[in-house]
């Protein structure tokens, strides 16, 4: 997954000649506290909601603003995992991308992140849910992937979980069946330490637990 594919084109960019009050009332409407301003396809810098702050004249044009971040962005190219980075490093509510000539193509927001990691997760799909704690020299998913496969079910997920100063790991799995009870009987023939499981769906279902946990975890 690259950069580019998760633009959206809800969110026009800004120009320097825009007033402060049409730059608060784009980040009101779309709700986000940063906006990229562009001149033609140049991107200029991010405007924050900080920078707007001190500036008591609503009509004021934002090309005549001191930007307190330095012209944040991703190339189109580069994988999803810089974009997350971006985001949780500068605490950004959208990530500018440019091409290779520094052309600006649009934003990934925090809304577009979300729909990606419910679709990565699979938190929409019914199945069940084994959370496993193991040593970091003991990870093969290979193995655990022929546990769940050999009850014929499959693995529609996984995520990984460390833990600072520690020789462990969390291990999430989402499974493609409801019943997982013969799977965890077979983790844990194999010694597996077993930290939770989940088989419910709909109202019971915990997939959007584990998923608010990860965004949790990701600090987005």
């Amino acid at each position: 997954m690259f950069a580019i594919d998760l633009i959206g084109n809800a969110i026009p960019p800004l120009h320097t000649s825009d007033t402060v009050q049409k730059v608060m009332e784009r980040m009101a409407e779309f709700k986000v506290s940063h906006m990229p301003i562009v001149n033609e396809e140049q991107f200029l810098g991010l405007i924050s909601e900080d920078d707007l702050i001190e500036e008591p004249d609503y009509d004021t044009e934002i090309g005549a603003l001191a930007l307190s971040l330095v012209n944040p962005y991703v190339f189109s190219d580069q994988h999803i995992y810089d974009v997350i980075r971006m985001f949780h490093e500068l605490q950004l509510s959208v990530v500018p991308v440019l091409d290779k000539k520094n052309n600006y193509l649009g934003v990934v927001s925090l809304n577009s992140m979300n729909e990606y990691f419910a679709d990565l997760t699979s938190v929409s799909v019914p199945g069940g849910i084994i959370v496993l704690e193991i040593s970091n020299r003991n990870n093969s998913l290979a193995h655990m992937a022929q546990i769940v496969e050999s009850d014929n079910a499959q693995i529609l997920s996984s995520y990984v979980r460390t833990f600072p100063d520690s020789t462990r790991m969390e291990v999430t799995l989402k499974i493609n069946k409801l019943d997982i009870s013969t799977i965890a009987a077979t983790f844990l023939r194999y010694n597996y330490d077993i930290k939770a499981t989940f088989n419910h769906y709909n109202e019971r279902d915990n997939s959007m637990e584990r998923y608010d946990s990860l965004m949790n975890y990701l600090n987005l």
